[in-house]
């Protein structure tokens, strides 16, 4: 049986300025994940464009392209997720804080949720 042992270190309260907890991202960083995240976009569409070609493609069963329609409504969620992320580097190469760019990136991510919930009511 292990018995606990209280930790020798000394904690900080909540008195006082405890600092940054991790050291802010440079520019140089800022600006490989721009790059990194339109990469992961363009292997988004291309992930749509093979399940496209898959919906298209006459010798399919209808299995299939039940499975193929289920999968274009996960590549349609992660265009959004990755377009808010797009969105959310771009800000943060341009200056704006961590705190502006996550607010335009909920935005933007809302307004998506909504034409969803939208789609789903006509239906």
């Amino acid at each position: 049986m292990k018995i606990f042992k209280p930790s020798k270190q000394k904690y900080n309260m909540g008195y006082g300025y405890a600092k940054h907890k991790t050291v802010p991202l440079t520019d140089d960083e800022i600006k490989e994940k721009c790059k990194e995240i339109q990469e992961e976009m363009q292997e988004v569409l291309a992930w749509k464009k093979e399940e496209e070609e898959k919906l298209n493609n006459p010798e399919s069963s209808p299995q299939r392209k039940g499975a193929v329609k289920r999968a274009l409504k996960k590549v349609a969620r992660r265009i959004d997720t990755v377009q808010g992320q797009i969105i959310y580097w771009n800000l943060r190469a341009k200056g704006e804080s961590h705190f502006k760019a996550g607010l335009e990136m909920n935005e933007y991510w809302e307004k998506c949720r909504e034409k969803k919930e939208e789609a789903c009511l006509k239906i």
